[in-house]
């Protein structure tokens, strides 16, 4: 039993890495196969904790709710309304392109966390949602984080699995060549908005799985658990120094960035109250500093992209190998 309230940490910080994982690979979707910029990433997991919270806790007055549903309902009740919401925004914002695009998605992402903040009937306002279930919550605290991180190392896994299998489908090389060549792409009779849009929606269901993930551990939900600051930030982050376009890099990037922002936040919690706050900054800067440093050494990433099959090798070797077939000119 010692050693079990020993790992009381590593587990807790195993489940938030799984949590950002599920975050993170959302998001490489998007932006590392598709090269949609999606700066609005806290609110589809606001949507997905939210919409968890509502279908699995107990009946409260006043506020939509009540159904008492299980984990798993919640779950894909959680990626299935994500991906509901994002198909309209998606319809309409992936006309935008690089910036613009991210500014679309940031205004969305404010607009969920003003709803969040201010519907009681919805999201019980500022006060959010308590008495959120978990599986084996019973448990005593030490067995029941164990099996949660079970859970949710599980829900990764399998994640990982299915993405990485669709990223080596002509699915994955298809989405490929429309982020390096949307024009190429197009001469080749591909449909790209339709395209565009399916890794938006497959992304953002993520998302609102992680969010989902999220809201049961924590058994709660506020707005202030949705700090763009934080959560749009630390994945990108974990996405850029990873590797966009490598589920493994984006997988490294999750583990990297939330065992320093972990640790960061232990050592500023010693400070006094007068310092903590300013110290929230130089967890900001630190973490900024350590891409700065890989960016400069690394500019793809820790794990970088690695296209398998790819036809640029052999194209590159093409002049050279037409070259050595073509008879000298005097013959």
């Amino acid at each position: 039993m010692d050693f079990l309230v020993f790992l009381n940490y590593p587990v807790y910080l195993a489940i938030f890495i799984c949590i950002y994982g599920c975050l993170a690979i959302g998001l490489n979707i998007q932006w590392g196969y598709a090269g949609l910029f999606n700066a609005g990433v806290a609110g589809f997991f606001a949507v997905g904790a939210y919409t968890s919270a509502i279908l699995t806790s107990p009946d409260v007055a006043d506020r939509l709710g009540g159904f008492d549903l299980a984990f798993p309902v919640g779950i894909a009740g959680a990626m299935a309304v994500s991906a509901l919401i994002a198909w309209p925004i998606g319809k309409i914002c992936l006309r935008f392109r690089s910036d613009y695009l991210a500014i679309v998605t940031i205004g969305v992402a404010e607009s969920i966390r003003l709803v969040a903040r201010s519907e009681d009937w919805l999201t019980n306002s500022s006060r959010g949602i308590t008495d959120i279930p978990r599986p084996f919550g019973d448990l005593p605290y030490a067995q029941a984080q164990l099996a949660y991180l079970a859970i949710a190392a599980g829900i990764l896994f399998v994640i990982y699995l299915l993405v990485e299998r669709q990223a080596m489908s002509p699915w994955g090389r298809m989405m490929r060549a429309i982020r390096d060549n949307e024009v190429a792409a197009r001469a080749m009779g591909k449909d790209v908005p339709h395209r565009r849009l399916e890794a938006f929606i497959l992304g953002s269901a993520l998302m609102g799985l992680g969010g989902a993930l999220y809201v049961h551990l924590a058994r709660a939900i506020t707005p202030d658990a949705i700090d763009p600051m934080i959560v749009t930030f630390l994945v990108w982050i974990m996405v850029i120094l990873g590797g966009a376009g490598n589920n493994r890099g984006v997988l490294l990037g999750a583990v990297i960035i939330w065992v320093i922002w972990s640790a960061s936040e232990i050592a500023t919690d010693q400070l006094p109250a007068e310092y903590a706050l300013r110290a929230k900054y130089g967890r900001m800067f630190l973490v900024g500093l350590l891409l700065q440093i890989v960016l400069r050494f690394r500019p793809d990433g820790i794990l970088p992209e690695k296209l398998r099959n790819s036809p640029r090798g052999e194209a590159a070797k093409l002049p050279e190998a037409t070259a050595a077939a073509r008879p000298p000119d005097n013959i």
